[in-house]
């Protein structure tokens, strides 16, 4: 077995994690704790590492002297300033939560506008290359949740049977949303079972 003493030490650790919320034991809780804690330091470590680690790619591509890449200014710098607003004003303060929120409200619509242009243009790509049902219905239920999103049938509120009918398409979306979700719960839990019987092994190199 590769790296023994590390795959002994993950594995451990995740038993005892589980087995402190199963089993309320007055010796058990505390050890899970304290490793909920050191993951939680590690994990803010990562991702400090993470952040000198973006600074460090932009300024190279900023200095570079081939190609220099203009936009890791606009990165840098929109990264320092609001590092250093929000370490003066805090992040709580109205005014920082204000101007945050109106720059990044507007950047997340364009980015789901973009999505939405890139799924439809996925969609007839798919239908051209697979002509199944499968294919069929992904187009059709795009077109039919643009067409309801977009609010173009607002005037059913006088029609009650088509309000319900529409009502009750609305939902579908969210039925898919918890089935997404479903699938990465269980995901995760059979990539944590997997780390657990030592059958993965990210930790080892």
């Amino acid at each position: 077995m590769r790296a023994p003493f590390a795959t002994a030490v993950a594995i451990s650790a995740g038993f005892i994690v589980l087995l402190g919320y199963f089993i309320p034991s007055p010796t058990l809780i505390p050890i899970r704790s304290t490793l909920i804690d050191w993951a939680v330091i590690l994990a803010g470590i990562a991702g400090l590492i993470a952040i000198f680690h973006l600074i460090q790619v932009h300024w190279k591509k900023l200095s570079s002297s081939r190609s220099r890449d203009y936009y890791s200014l606009v990165t840098l710098a929109g990264f320092f300033l609001t590092l250093i607003a929000g370490l003066i004003l805090k992040p709580s303060d109205p005014g920082f939560l204000k101007v945050i929120t109106s720059i990044q409200v507007p950047i997340e619509a364009s980015l789901m506008g973009v999505l939405v242009i890139s799924l439809t243009y996925a969609s007839i790509r798919l239908f051209q290359r697979r002509k199944g049902w499968m294919a069929l219905v992904f187009i059709i239920s795009s077109v039919v949740f643009l067409i309801l999103t977009s609010g173009l049938l607002s005037i059913t509120d006088q029609a009650p049977l088509l309000k319900d009918l529409l009502s009750a398409l609305n939902t579908l979306p969210i039925a898919g949303a918890r089935g997404i979700l479903l699938g990465i719960a269980l995901g995760s839990l059979t990539t944590g079972l997997r780390i657990l019987l030592a059958a993965d092994r990210p930790y080892s190199g």
